[in-house]
């Protein structure tokens, strides 16, 4: 008796193939889909089952579903003029509707109720252009990689100077500021030295009897002439080392 048609939907439908170099495990998926009304009962079994890694190798798919199966190589000695005689055979069955026990199943089906599918494979090993291709990929993908980090490494600082911006100004309104206070200090310090030299002519004026006290004087008018000075260019080194303190952050 002819065996019942496959009901379940294979992708690819005839030929696994698994890309080199095989160094490593290589895995090639193959996609089952139900599109029956019933759920289906599957297996997937190979001739070379030492060679590979099936999951999942069995299963249910419900009605109008599908499951993706990945097939592992295994890593292997390739040989380029050895043709792969490996095959895989997907069995599957509708699932009975009081079923419990699934291998139970199996050994109680009948040959009219299965239903299976071959898929032979094919090993493929990319030719040097290939190579050469993916490899001028890779140095394409790292230096656009490399740009978008540069790139996205400057936002923050470009973000930082903005806000740097509002500060600056405000640092060199205080600049303004305190350079108007030292012009300010340096006219009294100015009117200082003339009062200083007027009250020298009245003391020379006056005679000796009262040089002692006018010597007090002008020293203690100089004393504060040198002391608005040096406040000044305190203040003023102070805002320098601020604003060279600001743009070194």
């Amino acid at each position: 008796m002819a065996r019942t048609e496959q009901v379940l939907v294979l992708e690819p439908q005839h030929e696994l193939k698994f890309r080199g170099p095989f160094t490593d495990v290589v895995t090639a998926t193959l996609k089952l889909t139900n599109p029956t009304e019933r759920n289906v009962c599957f297996k997937v079994k190979t001739t070379a089952p030492r060679r590979y890694c099936v999951r999942p190798n069995s299963g249910i798919i419900d009605a109008k579903n599908s499951v993706n199966v990945s097939v592992m190589l295994q890593p292997f000695d390739y040989d380029p003029n050895e043709k792969s005689k490996h095959k895989f055979m997907v069995q599957s069955m509708l699932a009975p509707y009081d079923m419990t026990d699934m291998e139970g199943v199996w050994k109680e089906a009948k040959p009219e109720e299965l239903m299976d599918s071959k898929l032979r494979c094919a090993f493929e090993i990319p030719l040097e252009n290939d190579k050469t291709h993916e490899s001028e990929s890779n140095k394409t993908v790292s230096s656009s990689t490399s740009s978008v980090k540069t790139e996205l490494s400057s936002l923050p600082k470009s973000s930082s100077t903005s806000l740097d911006d509002g500060e600056g100004k405000k640092i060199m309104e205080e600049c303004k500021r305190l350079q108007m206070e030292v012009l300010r200090l340096r006219e009294e310090n100015k009117q200082i030295r003339e009062d200083d030299g007027l009250r020298k002519r009245k003391v020379t004026s006056m005679g000796a009897p009262h040089s002692s006290s006018s010597g007090m004087a002008t020293s203690t008018m100089r004393d504060e002439g040198l002391g608005t000075r040096v406040l000044a260019f305190c203040v003023l080194f102070f805002v320098i080392g601020v604003i060279i303190g600001k743009l070194a952050l």
